[in-house]
Protein backbone atom coordinates (compact mmCIF):
# COMPACT_ATOMS: atom_id res chain seq x y z
CA UNK A 1 0.00 0.00 0.00
CA UNK A 2 1.49 3.32 -0.60
CA UNK A 3 1.71 6.34 1.55
CA UNK A 4 -0.04 9.22 1.64
CA UNK A 5 1.54 12.14 0.32
CA UNK A 6 3.26 14.21 3.24
CA UNK A 7 1.54 17.63 3.44
CA UNK A 8 3.94 20.50 3.14
CA UNK A 9 5.88 21.48 6.23
CA UNK A 10 6.34 25.21 5.29
CA UNK A 11 2.40 26.47 4.98
CA UNK A 12 1.65 24.84 8.44
CA UNK A 13 4.61 26.09 10.08
CA UNK A 14 3.57 30.17 8.93
CA UNK A 15 0.12 28.99 10.43
CA UNK A 16 1.32 27.62 13.65
CA UNK A 17 3.09 30.66 14.02
CA UNK A 18 0.60 33.17 13.35
CA UNK A 19 -1.83 31.38 15.61
CA UNK A 20 1.04 31.37 18.40
CA UNK A 21 1.48 35.20 17.83
CA UNK A 22 -2.54 35.69 17.90
CA UNK A 23 -2.74 33.74 21.46
CA UNK A 24 -0.64 36.28 22.71
CA UNK A 25 -1.81 38.95 21.30
CA UNK A 26 -5.36 38.21 23.40
CA UNK A 27 -4.01 37.61 26.16
CA UNK A 28 -2.34 41.01 26.10
CA UNK A 29 -5.23 42.63 25.05
CA UNK A 30 -7.78 40.53 27.07
CA UNK A 31 -10.02 39.77 24.12
CA UNK A 32 -11.80 36.81 25.53
CA UNK A 33 -14.05 34.37 23.84
CA UNK A 34 -14.27 35.76 20.54
CA UNK A 35 -10.32 35.71 19.89
CA UNK A 36 -10.38 32.32 20.85
CA UNK A 37 -13.18 31.75 18.18
CA UNK A 38 -11.30 33.71 15.80
CA UNK A 39 -8.04 31.64 16.56
CA UNK A 40 -9.83 28.15 16.04
CA UNK A 41 -11.13 29.42 12.56
CA UNK A 42 -7.42 30.53 12.16
CA UNK A 43 -6.38 26.89 12.94
CA UNK A 44 -9.16 25.80 10.62
CA UNK A 45 -8.31 27.98 8.02
CA UNK A 46 -4.17 26.59 8.29
CA UNK A 47 -5.38 22.83 8.30
CA UNK A 48 -7.05 23.86 4.82
CA UNK A 49 -4.37 25.17 3.69
CA UNK A 50 -2.30 22.80 3.98
CA UNK A 51 -4.81 19.95 2.75
CA UNK A 52 -5.36 22.09 -0.10
CA UNK A 53 -1.42 22.09 -1.20
CA UNK A 54 -1.36 18.72 -0.07
CA UNK A 55 -4.28 18.14 -2.71
CA UNK A 56 -2.63 20.19 -5.47
CA UNK A 57 0.98 18.45 -4.93
CA UNK A 58 -0.38 14.83 -5.26
CA UNK A 59 -2.62 15.96 -8.31
CA UNK A 60 0.93 17.42 -10.19
CA UNK A 61 2.38 13.83 -9.51
CA UNK A 62 -0.56 12.21 -10.57
CA UNK A 63 -0.23 14.61 -13.96
CA UNK A 64 3.53 13.70 -14.33
CA UNK A 65 2.84 9.66 -13.87
CA UNK A 66 0.57 9.96 -16.46
CA UNK A 67 2.77 11.78 -18.88
CA UNK A 68 5.22 9.02 -18.31
CA UNK A 69 3.07 6.66 -19.19
CA UNK A 70 1.96 8.31 -22.33
CA UNK A 71 5.69 8.41 -23.51
CA UNK A 72 6.01 4.72 -22.62
CA UNK A 73 3.03 4.01 -24.79
CA UNK A 74 4.78 5.92 -27.60
CA UNK A 75 7.97 3.87 -27.32
CA UNK A 76 6.21 0.21 -26.82
CA UNK A 77 6.48 -1.75 -30.91
CA UNK A 78 2.72 -3.35 -30.13
CA UNK A 79 -0.18 -2.90 -29.84
CA UNK A 80 -1.82 -2.03 -25.74
CA UNK A 81 -4.75 -3.82 -24.93
CA UNK A 82 -6.81 -3.50 -21.82
CA UNK A 83 -10.36 -5.32 -20.46
CA UNK A 84 -12.54 -4.72 -17.31
CA UNK A 85 -13.54 -7.13 -14.80
CA UNK A 86 -16.08 -8.91 -17.45
CA UNK A 87 -13.00 -9.21 -19.90
CA UNK A 88 -14.42 -6.58 -22.05
CA UNK A 89 -12.16 -4.40 -24.36
CA UNK A 90 -11.70 -1.05 -23.51
CA UNK A 91 -8.37 -0.08 -24.64
CA UNK A 92 -6.70 -0.90 -27.99
CA UNK A 93 -4.08 1.62 -28.54
CA UNK A 94 -1.42 1.03 -31.21
CA UNK A 95 1.98 1.98 -31.08
CA UNK A 96 3.48 5.14 -31.06
CA UNK A 97 3.14 6.81 -34.18
CA UNK A 98 1.55 3.86 -35.95
CA UNK A 99 -1.51 4.30 -37.97
CA UNK A 100 -5.03 2.81 -37.15
CA UNK A 101 -5.48 -0.31 -39.10
CA UNK A 102 -9.14 -0.92 -40.34
CA UNK A 103 -10.10 -3.59 -38.21
CA UNK A 104 -8.63 -1.62 -34.99
CA UNK A 105 -9.46 1.89 -35.43
CA UNK A 106 -12.57 1.55 -33.90
CA UNK A 107 -11.42 0.51 -30.68
CA UNK A 108 -12.83 -2.46 -29.82
CA UNK A 109 -14.37 -1.20 -26.54
CA UNK A 110 -17.60 -3.56 -25.41
CA UNK A 111 -16.04 -6.72 -27.23
CA UNK A 112 -14.64 -9.52 -25.40
CA UNK A 113 -10.77 -10.22 -25.70
CA UNK A 114 -11.48 -13.54 -27.05
CA UNK A 115 -13.87 -12.12 -29.61
CA UNK A 116 -11.22 -9.98 -30.82
CA UNK A 117 -8.29 -12.55 -30.91
CA UNK A 118 -9.24 -15.67 -31.65
CA UNK A 119 -6.11 -18.14 -30.60
CA UNK A 120 -5.12 -20.18 -33.24
CA UNK A 121 -4.14 -23.71 -31.73
CA UNK A 122 -6.45 -24.52 -29.37
CA UNK A 123 -9.87 -21.93 -29.60
CA UNK A 124 -11.31 -21.42 -26.23
CA UNK A 125 -8.33 -21.66 -24.23
CA UNK A 126 -7.65 -17.70 -23.75
CA UNK A 127 -11.12 -17.69 -22.21
CA UNK A 128 -10.08 -20.36 -19.99
CA UNK A 129 -7.06 -18.41 -18.86
CA UNK A 130 -8.56 -14.94 -18.72
CA UNK A 131 -12.07 -16.66 -16.57
CA UNK A 132 -9.55 -18.35 -14.06
CA UNK A 133 -7.65 -14.77 -13.66
CA UNK A 134 -4.38 -16.65 -15.11
CA UNK A 135 -1.54 -15.19 -17.07
CA UNK A 136 -1.66 -15.11 -20.59
CA UNK A 137 1.66 -15.86 -22.32
CA UNK A 138 2.35 -15.62 -25.18
CA UNK A 139 -0.39 -16.93 -27.70
CA UNK A 140 -0.31 -17.27 -31.81
CA UNK A 141 -3.55 -15.89 -32.35
CA UNK A 142 -5.76 -13.91 -35.17
CA UNK A 143 -7.55 -10.96 -34.99
CA UNK A 144 -11.08 -10.88 -35.74
CA UNK A 145 -10.96 -7.61 -37.64
CA UNK A 146 -13.65 -5.43 -39.92
CA UNK A 147 -13.43 -5.58 -43.38
CA UNK A 148 -12.13 -9.11 -43.58
CA UNK A 149 -8.97 -8.87 -42.72
CA UNK A 150 -7.68 -11.71 -40.38
CA UNK A 151 -3.68 -10.50 -39.28
CA UNK A 152 -1.76 -12.47 -36.81
CA UNK A 153 -0.78 -11.56 -33.59
CA UNK A 154 1.17 -12.53 -30.94
CA UNK A 155 -1.11 -11.93 -27.44
CA UNK A 156 0.21 -11.69 -23.92
CA UNK A 157 -1.16 -9.62 -20.72
CA UNK A 158 -1.36 -10.16 -16.45
CA UNK A 159 -4.16 -9.76 -14.66
CA UNK A 160 -4.83 -6.60 -12.69
CA UNK A 161 -5.94 -6.30 -8.69
CA UNK A 162 -6.62 -3.21 -6.71
CA UNK A 163 -5.32 -2.39 -3.69
CA UNK A 164 -7.74 -4.54 -2.06
CA UNK A 165 -6.59 -7.69 -4.05
CA UNK A 166 -9.99 -7.41 -6.30
CA UNK A 167 -9.45 -8.41 -10.09
CA UNK A 168 -10.18 -5.41 -12.17
CA UNK A 169 -9.14 -7.00 -15.50
CA UNK A 170 -6.35 -7.26 -17.72
CA UNK A 171 -3.44 -5.51 -19.41
CA UNK A 172 -1.56 -6.51 -22.25
CA UNK A 173 0.15 -6.68 -25.81
CA UNK A 174 -0.23 -7.64 -28.84
CA UNK A 175 2.05 -7.58 -31.48
CA UNK A 176 1.66 -8.41 -35.50
CA UNK A 177 3.31 -11.49 -36.31
CA UNK A 178 4.69 -10.04 -39.65
CA UNK A 179 7.83 -11.56 -41.88
CA UNK A 180 9.35 -8.69 -43.95
CA UNK A 181 9.02 -9.45 -47.56
CA UNK A 182 12.02 -11.53 -48.85
CA UNK A 183 13.35 -12.54 -45.31
CA UNK A 184 14.45 -15.66 -43.99
CA UNK A 185 11.77 -15.42 -40.51
CA UNK A 186 13.28 -18.19 -38.72
CA UNK A 187 16.76 -17.06 -39.18
CA UNK A 188 18.15 -16.36 -35.57
CA UNK A 189 19.81 -13.39 -36.76
CA UNK A 190 22.16 -11.87 -34.15
CA UNK A 191 24.10 -15.53 -33.07
CA UNK A 192 27.49 -15.94 -33.69
CA UNK A 193 28.24 -18.50 -36.92
CA UNK A 194 24.54 -18.10 -38.11
CA UNK A 195 25.18 -17.68 -42.18
CA UNK A 196 22.41 -18.65 -44.82
CA UNK A 197 22.52 -22.21 -46.15
CA UNK A 198 22.19 -22.17 -49.86
CA UNK A 199 20.92 -24.45 -51.78
CA UNK A 200 24.72 -25.30 -53.18
CA UNK A 201 25.78 -26.98 -50.13
CA UNK A 202 26.22 -26.72 -46.00
CA UNK A 203 27.28 -23.57 -44.11
CA UNK A 204 30.91 -22.74 -44.58
CA UNK A 205 32.78 -22.07 -41.07
CA UNK A 206 35.75 -20.32 -40.41
CA UNK A 207 37.42 -21.73 -37.33
CA UNK A 208 39.35 -18.31 -36.12
CA UNK A 209 36.37 -15.85 -36.88
CA UNK A 210 34.04 -18.37 -35.26
CA UNK A 211 35.90 -18.88 -32.08
CA UNK A 212 36.99 -14.36 -31.85
CA UNK A 213 33.05 -13.90 -32.57
CA UNK A 214 31.73 -16.56 -29.82
CA UNK A 215 34.48 -15.81 -27.08
CA UNK A 216 32.80 -11.96 -27.78
CA UNK A 217 29.53 -13.40 -27.58
CA UNK A 218 29.65 -15.55 -24.52
CA UNK A 219 31.32 -12.94 -22.73
CA UNK A 220 28.85 -10.65 -22.91
CA UNK A 221 25.77 -12.72 -22.47
CA UNK A 222 27.49 -14.48 -19.44
CA UNK A 223 28.19 -10.96 -17.87
CA UNK A 224 26.28 -8.28 -19.29
CA UNK A 225 22.76 -10.33 -19.25
CA UNK A 226 23.28 -12.48 -16.35
CA UNK A 227 24.19 -9.80 -14.29
CA UNK A 228 21.08 -7.70 -14.01
CA UNK A 229 19.13 -11.00 -13.64
CA UNK A 230 20.81 -12.23 -10.77
CA UNK A 231 20.50 -8.61 -9.10
CA UNK A 232 16.43 -9.33 -9.66
CA UNK A 233 16.72 -12.36 -8.53
CA UNK A 234 18.61 -11.72 -5.46
CA UNK A 235 16.57 -8.87 -4.30
CA UNK A 236 13.68 -10.77 -5.39
CA UNK A 237 14.76 -13.26 -2.66
CA UNK A 238 15.85 -11.42 -0.02
CA UNK A 239 12.58 -9.61 -0.10
CA UNK A 240 10.43 -13.51 -0.07
CA UNK A 241 12.64 -14.08 2.80
CA UNK A 242 12.70 -11.06 5.16
CA UNK A 243 9.42 -9.34 4.29
CA UNK A 244 7.18 -12.37 3.09
CA UNK A 245 5.66 -13.13 6.14
CA UNK A 246 4.76 -9.08 5.94
CA UNK A 247 2.85 -9.49 2.50
CA UNK A 248 -0.23 -10.04 1.65
CA UNK A 249 -1.28 -13.17 -0.90
CA UNK A 250 -1.20 -11.08 -3.89
CA UNK A 251 2.18 -9.51 -2.88
CA UNK A 252 3.65 -12.87 -2.81
CA UNK A 253 2.63 -13.97 -5.81
CA UNK A 254 4.54 -10.86 -7.58
CA UNK A 255 7.79 -11.75 -6.13
CA UNK A 256 6.94 -15.45 -7.17
CA UNK A 257 6.77 -14.28 -10.23
CA UNK A 258 9.96 -12.44 -10.55
CA UNK A 259 11.85 -15.22 -9.16
CA UNK A 260 10.52 -17.70 -11.73
CA UNK A 261 11.27 -15.30 -14.89
CA UNK A 262 14.43 -14.94 -13.44
CA UNK A 263 14.99 -18.46 -13.77
CA UNK A 264 13.24 -18.78 -16.71
CA UNK A 265 15.65 -15.66 -18.04
CA UNK A 266 19.16 -18.10 -16.82
CA UNK A 267 17.57 -20.68 -18.91
CA UNK A 268 17.62 -18.83 -21.65
CA UNK A 269 20.49 -17.53 -22.04
CA UNK A 270 21.92 -21.20 -21.06
CA UNK A 271 20.31 -22.44 -23.96
CA UNK A 272 21.48 -19.67 -26.19
CA UNK A 273 25.14 -19.96 -25.48
CA UNK A 274 24.74 -24.21 -26.08
CA UNK A 275 23.40 -22.76 -29.69
CA UNK A 276 26.05 -20.51 -30.38
CA UNK A 277 28.47 -22.94 -29.54
CA UNK A 278 27.15 -24.91 -32.28
CA UNK A 279 29.11 -23.02 -34.87
CA UNK A 280 32.67 -23.56 -33.10
CA UNK A 281 32.67 -26.71 -32.35
CA UNK A 282 34.46 -28.83 -35.12
CA UNK A 283 32.79 -31.80 -36.50
CA UNK A 284 33.88 -35.20 -35.65
CA UNK A 285 32.96 -37.19 -38.23
CA UNK A 286 32.49 -41.16 -37.83
CA UNK A 287 29.78 -43.75 -38.19
CA UNK A 288 26.52 -43.14 -36.06
CA UNK A 289 24.07 -45.59 -35.45
CA UNK A 290 20.67 -43.53 -35.47
CA UNK A 291 18.93 -46.36 -34.80
CA UNK A 292 20.49 -47.04 -31.43
CA UNK A 293 20.69 -43.76 -30.63
CA UNK A 294 17.13 -43.09 -30.32
CA UNK A 295 16.78 -46.29 -28.64
CA UNK A 296 19.20 -45.02 -25.89
CA UNK A 297 17.05 -41.28 -25.53
CA UNK A 298 13.52 -42.91 -25.45
CA UNK A 299 14.36 -45.09 -23.03
CA UNK A 300 15.53 -42.90 -20.72
CA UNK A 301 12.44 -40.97 -21.57
CA UNK A 302 10.43 -43.73 -20.24
CA UNK A 303 12.41 -43.73 -17.18
CA UNK A 304 11.29 -40.20 -16.63
CA UNK A 305 7.84 -40.92 -17.25
CA UNK A 306 7.12 -44.72 -16.49
CA UNK A 307 3.09 -44.28 -15.76
CA UNK A 308 2.91 -43.23 -19.38
CA UNK A 309 1.66 -45.69 -22.21
CA UNK A 310 3.59 -45.21 -26.07
CA UNK A 311 3.76 -47.02 -28.48
CA UNK A 312 7.10 -46.72 -30.02
CA UNK A 313 8.73 -47.85 -33.58
CA UNK A 314 12.27 -47.52 -34.55
CA UNK A 315 13.44 -48.58 -37.65
CA UNK A 316 17.29 -50.26 -37.49
CA UNK A 317 20.20 -49.91 -38.64
CA UNK A 318 19.89 -46.53 -39.56
CA UNK A 319 23.74 -46.14 -39.58
CA UNK A 320 25.05 -42.28 -41.25
CA UNK A 321 28.29 -40.16 -41.03
CA UNK A 322 28.30 -37.62 -38.82
CA UNK A 323 29.33 -36.52 -35.21
CA UNK A 324 27.68 -38.24 -32.50
CA UNK A 325 27.98 -35.74 -29.98
CA UNK A 326 25.88 -33.77 -32.15
CA UNK A 327 23.30 -35.95 -33.65
CA UNK A 328 23.04 -37.29 -30.39
CA UNK A 329 22.02 -33.51 -29.43
CA UNK A 330 19.35 -33.48 -32.57
CA UNK A 331 17.51 -36.33 -31.84
CA UNK A 332 17.36 -35.27 -28.13
CA UNK A 333 15.54 -32.25 -29.18
CA UNK A 334 13.32 -34.04 -32.00
CA UNK A 335 12.33 -37.41 -29.71
CA UNK A 336 11.96 -35.20 -26.62
CA UNK A 337 9.50 -33.13 -28.60
CA UNK A 338 7.49 -35.53 -29.83
CA UNK A 339 7.46 -37.15 -26.36
CA UNK A 340 6.88 -34.11 -24.28
CA UNK A 341 3.79 -32.76 -27.40
CA UNK A 342 2.41 -36.04 -27.34
CA UNK A 343 2.00 -36.35 -23.48
CA UNK A 344 -1.88 -35.18 -23.38
CA UNK A 345 -2.77 -38.04 -25.93
CA UNK A 346 -4.07 -41.53 -24.06
CA UNK A 347 -2.07 -43.24 -26.04
CA UNK A 348 0.97 -41.75 -27.99
CA UNK A 349 2.75 -43.16 -30.70
CA UNK A 350 6.24 -41.92 -31.66
CA UNK A 351 8.03 -43.21 -34.77
CA UNK A 352 11.79 -43.05 -36.12
CA UNK A 353 12.34 -44.28 -39.34
CA UNK A 354 13.63 -43.63 -42.89
CA UNK A 355 11.83 -42.04 -46.17
CA UNK A 356 12.98 -40.73 -49.51
CA UNK A 357 12.81 -37.10 -50.41
CA UNK A 358 13.67 -35.83 -54.00
CA UNK A 359 15.85 -38.75 -54.48
CA UNK A 360 17.82 -38.42 -50.83
CA UNK A 361 17.58 -40.34 -47.92
CA UNK A 362 15.31 -38.59 -45.04
CA UNK A 363 14.82 -39.20 -41.54
CA UNK A 364 11.51 -38.70 -39.95
CA UNK A 365 10.30 -38.29 -36.40
CA UNK A 366 6.20 -38.37 -36.22
CA UNK A 367 3.96 -38.17 -32.94
CA UNK A 368 0.29 -38.07 -32.64
CA UNK A 369 0.42 -34.96 -30.29
CA UNK A 370 -0.67 -32.22 -30.17
CA UNK A 371 0.76 -30.82 -33.82
CA UNK A 372 0.58 -26.92 -34.82
CA UNK A 373 -0.88 -24.81 -37.29
CA UNK A 374 1.24 -24.91 -40.50
CA UNK A 375 0.64 -20.99 -41.55
CA UNK A 376 3.35 -20.84 -38.77
CA UNK A 377 6.15 -22.63 -39.87
CA UNK A 378 7.90 -20.38 -40.86
CA UNK A 379 8.47 -19.42 -37.33
CA UNK A 380 9.05 -23.14 -35.95
CA UNK A 381 13.19 -23.09 -36.17
CA UNK A 382 13.64 -19.41 -35.03
CA UNK A 383 15.14 -18.84 -31.57
CA UNK A 384 12.63 -17.92 -28.50
CA UNK A 385 9.80 -18.94 -31.18
CA UNK A 386 7.26 -20.92 -29.89
CA UNK A 387 3.82 -21.91 -31.66
CA UNK A 388 2.79 -23.31 -28.18
CA UNK A 389 2.27 -21.31 -24.41
CA UNK A 390 4.72 -22.10 -21.72
CA UNK A 391 1.75 -22.86 -19.83
CA UNK A 392 0.90 -25.94 -21.85
CA UNK A 393 4.69 -26.87 -22.73
CA UNK A 394 7.50 -26.11 -21.30
CA UNK A 395 10.50 -24.97 -22.97
CA UNK A 396 12.73 -22.10 -23.98
CA UNK A 397 12.03 -22.13 -27.59
CA UNK A 398 15.70 -22.93 -28.67
CA UNK A 399 15.70 -26.60 -29.11
CA UNK A 400 14.64 -26.18 -32.88
CA UNK A 401 16.77 -23.84 -33.95
CA UNK A 402 19.53 -26.01 -32.65
CA UNK A 403 18.41 -28.67 -33.84
CA UNK A 404 18.36 -26.50 -37.78
CA UNK A 405 22.28 -25.71 -37.65
CA UNK A 406 23.24 -29.25 -36.23
CA UNK A 407 21.45 -30.60 -39.68
CA UNK A 408 22.80 -27.94 -41.77
CA UNK A 409 26.39 -28.21 -40.56
CA UNK A 410 26.07 -31.78 -41.43
CA UNK A 411 25.16 -30.32 -45.09
CA UNK A 412 21.65 -31.56 -44.73
CA UNK A 413 18.16 -29.66 -44.14
CA UNK A 414 15.09 -29.99 -42.05
CA UNK A 415 11.00 -29.04 -42.32
CA UNK A 416 7.95 -29.93 -40.85
CA UNK A 417 4.62 -31.10 -42.04
CA UNK A 418 1.82 -30.73 -39.07
CA UNK A 419 -1.82 -30.38 -38.30
CA UNK A 420 -3.49 -29.42 -35.14
CA UNK A 421 -4.29 -32.51 -32.94
CA UNK A 422 -3.43 -34.79 -35.32
CA UNK A 423 0.57 -34.60 -34.47
CA UNK A 424 3.86 -33.76 -36.36
CA UNK A 425 6.54 -35.01 -38.73
CA UNK A 426 9.95 -33.64 -38.84
CA UNK A 427 11.92 -34.60 -41.67
CA UNK A 428 16.15 -34.11 -42.05
CA UNK A 429 18.35 -34.99 -44.18
CA UNK A 430 22.24 -35.30 -43.83
CA UNK A 431 25.20 -35.02 -46.76
CA UNK A 432 26.19 -37.66 -48.21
Amino acid sequence: MQDRPAIPLMPLALCAAAVVAAILATREAGLGVFAALALVLVAAACTAAGALWARQSEAHRLHEARLQYLHLLQLTDGWVWQTDAQHRLVRLQPPGGAPASAWASHGGNGQYLWERFAEVAQPGSLGERMAAHAPVPDLAVRGNGDGGSHPEWTLRGLPRFDCSGVFCGYLGMARPAIVPTGAAPSSPAGLPGEQAATAEGPLVDDPQALAAEYASFSYTVSHDLRAPIRVVDGFARILKEDYGHALDRIGNDHLDRVLSAAARMNHMIDALLSLSRLSTQPLQCQPVNLSQLAQYILDDLRRTSPEREVDVTIEPDMTVSGDPTLLRMALENLLGNAWKYSGKVPRAVIAFERTQSGGRTAYMVRDNGAGFDMRFADRLFGVFQRLHSSGDFQGTGVGLASVRRIVRRHGGEIWAESEVGQGTRFYFTLGD
